[in-house]
């Protein structure tokens, strides 16, 4: 069920060793030189050099399918790679399919120009700069985006920009040059015309970060999420993207794939997690015997198990629907699993905390990170709420 190509199957092969070789191996490396700099929002050298040997390697841009700047993937076949770059933070990264990145060159890739794609795409492709995507608000209920304030006002041959937003993912990052804006060109159109999305350089006067934001206290560094102002910010007419009012469909166009790799490096992450739980039970002693003997956490186990293979084959399915039939048929299914992904996941990780007592809070082992990370994604992409009520609308519109 849901078979892959030759050429998959290699790539999973030679992305494993890649992973057991150097991605593991430099986890702690990567938060010792993080730790030793004063400024918190300074690169690590080793992710440099992880991207080098992936590269070398033919490990990179791995995540378009179906286009010349990728690996011509179908999402069926990067759904499993990207499960196993999901087992690890830096990961991602190394191999340049780092959300939001992934995202936003797509973005390009689908509906930029020529000119957009070769100021901004041609150096994220090759992992030069980072970018974010800059949508959600802290004056409204972004989870309805159609509510989203910021002004993006046309001015000539140039737009204004005005506005406030947050949770803005990458934003902190000093490598960030580019961010991908959602906001209003006009408020009188028809409800979901109103939105557009316009590049928005880093550097362009007026844009300034007010704070990053913490994540359970984790501030994610040197990546990070921030708050961010526009505070009558210029730039050419040329930067809006496909034209006004075609923000909610370039957004459609995002989202659709993104939630795919969520969901499949979550899966990723809860395996790990699984792995961690399970080698902790085996070793520990407790009440005469190692806690794997006690009913109670092997029936955890086999509910973990039960759980993240029902996750993977539901987010396995939904990508063999984008592949077969397009994103607009398979919005079902990728609703689904958004909503079913972040919870397996933080109920996975949870146990795995559970089972390493209070060493499961402790920054000596990766779950209290894994944690915190996965469960912002039952926000991230849209909340549990809004997948819900969309998939419940199609179930009442069907005719039965």
């Amino acid at each position: 069920m849901f078979d892959v190509g030759e050429k998959a199957k290699g790539l999973q092969d030679r992305l494993s060793r890649f992973m057991d070789a150097h991605i593991y191996p430099n986890e702690r490396p990567y938060h010792e030189q993080h730790a030793a700099f004063p400024d918190r929002w300074t690169i690590p050298p080793v992710i440099e050099e992880l991207k080098e040997k992936a590269r070398a390697e033919g490990l990179w841009n791995l995540w378009l399918p179906d286009s010349a700047f990728g690996a011509g993937l179908s999402n069926l076949d990067y759904a499993h790679l990207c499960e196993i770059m999901g087992r690890s933070p830096i990961a991602p990264e190394a191999f340049n399919c780092n959300a939001p990145d992934t995202g936003n060159m797509e973005v390009l890739v689908r509906y930029g120009t020529k000119d957009q794609q070769a100021e901004w795409l041609t150096p994220l492709l090759a992992g030069e700069i980072r970018s974010c995507f800059a949508m959600t608000e802290p004056a409204v209920a972004s989870s309805d985006a159609t509510n989203i304030e910021t002004e993006i006002r046309r001015d000539g041959n140039e737009y204004v920009i005005n506005g406030r937003k947050w949770w803005t993912t990458g934003a902190p990052d000093p490598r960030c040059k580019i961010s991908i804006l959602m906001g209003k060109t006009d408020p009188s159109a028809e409800k979901h015309r109103q939105q557009s999305m316009i590049l928005v350089p880093m550097d362009a006067p007026g844009v300034s970060i007010v704070r990053p934001l913490t994540v359970f206290g984790y501030d994610d560094a040197p990546h990070g999420h921030a708050e961010v102002v526009y505070d009558n910010v210029r730039v050419p007419a040329t930067n809006i993207l496909l034209g006004e009012g075609r923000g909610f469909e370039i957004a459609q166009g995002r989202l659709g794939p993104g939630r795919i790799h969520h969901c499949m490096r979550t899966i990723g992450l809860a395996e790990r997690a699984l792995e961690a739980l399970c080698a902790r039970a085996k070793e520990r002693v407790a009440f005469g015997g190692p806690i794997a003997n006690q009913g109670a956490l092997r029936h955890v186990i086999a509910e973990c198990r039960i759980k993240i293979d029902q996750a993977r084959l539901l987010t396995l399915w939904a990508a063999d629907q984008m592949d077969r039939y397009g994103n607009k048929a398979a919005r079902q299914a990728i609703a689904e699993i958004k909503v079913v992904a972040p919870r397996m996941g933080c109920e996975v990780i949870d146990a795995a905390i559970q089972a390493h007592g209070a060493a499961g809070l402790a920054e000596d082992f990766f779950l209290a990170a894994a944690y915190a990370h996965t469960r912002t994604l039952r926000l991230a992409d849209g909340p549990d709420e809004v997948h819900l009520e969309s998939i419940a609308k199609m179930e009442l519109r069907k005719d039965r």
